[in-house]
């Protein structure tokens, strides 16, 4: 990769649960000083990895390093053991060069480790990767309502449970909309150091569009990409500061909405004329 890239990515929740805080009974993650809703990267993060892992079968070079019930460090040493290296977790620890061939094996075969980074200073060790994908945490345009309602379960699961009046009682947590935006940034340096290609950018953008149809629950109600917008620099250092760029877009209310209830409650404003020179503006969504 020669060029650096930085972009605004626009997505929503109707009826669901975007994110859920584990510390608030799994309530949407708020601001409690603005009341605006929060996504973390790490949620954005996985649903791209279950992205990759569906589009590309799990093969390498996209096979993905975190993935739920895997065993890391059981990762890390298969790959020590394909290349050679008589490593072990407990007796025989890796040498530096031995750890510098571990790491870009994993960089070669997990999509997700040349993109995001991480951390693979376990076990037998392959060292640490930063990644050339940064994301930030989603910040919704306007405060949102978390909503704590009651359900119920008419089966039981137990005998003794069969002649209770109210049977079992639960609760959902959701937010009735929110229009979430998040900033996004990708280091050509970076992806040089880890070999993260233009193949693997593409299939970054192509999972930003299509991974939350592949993510339904009805716990998340309605999630959809709406905007995906990216300034691409023509060198790998940059031409212009990316805080500066994403000034050039706005995205607020229409007049006379009290309440947001969809993206057509929004006007989203860019910026075009006066670009920086060496700066292009592209629209993938």
């Amino acid at each position: 990769m020669n060029n650096r890239y930085d972009f605004v990515y626009l997505f929503d929740c109707k009826d669901g649960n975007p994110n859920g805080d584990p510390d608030a009974a799994n309530s949407p993650r708020i601001d409690p000083q603005d009341m605006r809703g929060l996504v973390s990267d790490v949620c954005l993060k996985r649903k791209i990895r279950n992205f990759a892992l569906l589009a590309k079968g799990g093969a390498a070079p996209f096979d993905i390093f975190v993935q739920q019930g895997s065993v890391l460090n059981e990762k890390i040493q298969a790959t020590h053991t394909t290349l050679g290296h008589d490593v072990d977790a407990k007796n025989k620890k890796a040498s530096r060069e031995q750890v510098q061939t571990a790491r870009a094996a994993m960089c070669k075969r997990y999509y997700d480790v040349r993109t995001f980074g991480a951390v693979m200073s376990t076990g037998a060790n392959a060292g640490q990767v930063r990644g050339p994908v940064q994301i930030s945490f989603s910040r919704s345009i306007d405060p949102i309502l978390p909503l704590d309602l009651s359900i119920t379960r008419m089966a039981v699961t137990d005998a003794k449970e069969a002649d209770a009046p109210n049977q079992t009682m639960g609760r959902k947590n959701l937010i009735p909309y929110g229009l979430y935006r998040c900033h996004g940034f990708i280091s050509a340096h970076l992806a040089n150091q880890t070999g993260f290609t233009d193949d693997d950018l593409a299939l970054f953008w192509q999972a930003l569009a299509q991974m939350f149809d592949h993510d339904r629950s009805a716990a998340r109600g309605t999630m959809a990409p709406q905007m995906l917008i990216v300034f691409k620099h023509a060198t790998a250092l940059g031409n212009a500061p990316a805080h500066k760029l994403f000034e050039r877009i706005t995205v607020a209310r229409k007049p006379g909405v009290d309440a947001a209830r969809s993206f057509g409650d929004y006007v989203v404003t860019i910026s075009r004329e006066g670009l920086p020179a060496g700066i292009e503006l592209l629209e993938p969504l």
